[in-house]
């Protein structure tokens, strides 16, 4: 099959030309432009690209048209974001707070502060016997105690005292077991 077969064949609109026209379209560039637009593919491939170039126009409006919403979205989105972020932030302080709050709750540290206090209610318990001691021996030399002071020291005394052997007891327990702590009480067995 030759070259022209081929070209006629793929192109009939070509068929009626002589070599000599073909030879004359390939030396001359506008009759090659000129004879090329008129082909049916061509213009087929012209009128394809058009409709392509009018569809991507409508989609580029379209989208166009919906810029500003899409803005306004993304900026309600990132402030969302942001929002979401700062909440975080605020959610890990909040943890952190928790955690310190708690810990003075943690059976642990009751404990710890069981054992502060009756040593603080035993100090405090002997620092009044010291003092009543004291001022009992200088009253000695000068005026004997009447048995009211004798009498008020004695029920101070008897209350620091009671308070204090409450809290051995308690801590006593705790060292043996026989106290558990949940989370919403504590429990003696």
């Amino acid at each position: 099959m030759s070259i022209q077969t081929a070209l006629t064949t793929e192109f009939p609109e070509l068929s009626h030309l002589t070599r000599e026209d073909l030879e004359d379209i390939l030396a001359d560039p506008a009759y090659f432009q000129a004879i090329f637009h008129t082909l049916s593919k061509v213009n087929e491939l012209y009128q394809n690209q058009a409709e392509l170039r009018l569809a991507n126009e409508t989609i580029a409006n379209q989208n166009l048209g919906m810029q500003e919403e899409l803005y306004k979205l993304r900026s309600e989105t990132k402030d969302a974001f942001d929002e979401a972020k700062s909440l975080e932030v605020r959610w890990a302080e909040l943890q952190r707070e928790q955690r310190e709050v708690y810990q003075r709750f943690t059976p642990q540290f009751l404990l710890m502060r069981l054992r502060h206090a009756t040593t603080a209610q035993d100090d405090l318990s002997e620092a009044l016997a010291s003092t009543f001691v004291r001022s009992a021996s200088s009253e000695t030399a000068a005026t004997p105690a009447n048995g009211k002071e004798v009498d008020d020291f004695v029920k101070e005394f008897r209350e620091l005292r009671k308070t204090y052997h409450k809290r051995v007891m308690w801590g006593d327990r705790w060292t043996i077991g026989q106290v558990a702590w949940r989370d919403d009480v504590y429990v003696t067995r």
